[in-house]
């Protein structure tokens, strides 16, 4: 049991991470953009990145909290 939970926990710290770097990246990209028109590569990160955080937002707030 205690493995589990140490592994729960790594696993939530994990997405924390992530989800930090993400906000990061397309802070990152915003600033590009309004010095420069984003490349083919970064616009299609940038889209990816912000569908990528706002599906997390919206699976975790229905796991979670079944709203």
């Amino acid at each position: 049991m205690l493995l589990i939970s140490i592994l729960a926990s790594i696993y939530e710290l994990s997405i924390a991470i992530l989800l930090l770097c993400s906000f990061f990246h397309v802070r990152h990209l915003k600033k590009t953009k309004r010095e420069r028109k984003l490349s083919s590569f970064e616009f299609a990160m940038y889209l990816i990145t912000q569908i990528a955080i706002f599906l997390w937002i919206g699976s975790f707030l229905l796991l979670e909290y079944g709203v």
